[in-house]
């Protein structure tokens, strides 16, 4: 029997990290790829929702490698900020900003702001063809810290202290982090389609 060849979507080396441990479940038929494997084409992230960012990504690297491709679009809304940075959080600072650049600019917007509630979404889109995909969504809810702390995570995982905890996700051991990350909830939900696909093949 064949095994079912899933193509992460993404080049960060910190989502295929994750996304290989959460995924990832003994006995069963399934090959992980990475960009580290299967090389592809960067696509424009330039939709309006993590929605559209998602699929894209997920159709664009499919159609390019002829495999299936699992996608996802994550973003940080800050609720007084009228949910910026959004699907722009990854280029909140402008078109190739880096992590630390848009971090230290949506502290500047936040001086003096004391309602600093927001929230991480995750939508992962499953590509095959293009009548068969599928769609999932997590959230992480928490709020934004005064300075950034913690040497781990990626993104604005220094900044992000998650409901429950006093700690920012950076500071949190990645066994606990991806307990109750946005990411998890999502890719959890598309376990149970992957099961059923690597089953399948």
């Amino acid at each position: 029997m064949s095994s079912f060849c899933l193509l992460l979507g993404t080049k960060n080396p910190g989502k295929v990290k994750e996304a290989k441990e959460i995924l990832s479940f003994p006995g069963e038929n399934l090959q992980i790829l990475s960009f580290r494997e299967r090389n592809f084409a960067d696509v424009d992230e330039s939709g309006e929702t993590y929605a559209d960012n998602s699929l894209k990504k997920a159709r664009y690297i499919s159609q390019e490698t002829g495999l299936p491709v699992l996608s996802d679009d994550s973003g940080l809304e800050v609720f007084s900020l009228n949910g910026a940075p959004g699907p722009r959080s990854a280029r909140f600072a402008g078109p190739g900003s880096t992590d630390e650049e848009n971090l230290h600019l949506l502290l500047d917007k936040l001086k003096g702001v004391d309602d600093r509630g927001a929230r991480f979404v995750t939508v992962a889109t499953l590509y095959l063809t293009s009548e068969e995909r599928y769609m999932t969504r997590g959230t992480l809810r928490g709020s934004i810290s005064r300075e950034a702390r913690g040497e781990s995570g990626f993104g604005y995982d220094p900044i992000f202290v998650p409901d429950g905890f006093d700690k920012t996700l950076a500071q949190l051991r990645e066994r606990k982090k991806n307990e109750i990350s946005h990411r998890r909830k999502a890719l959890e939900k598309m376990r149970d389609k992957l099961k059923e696909l690597s089953r399948r093949a």
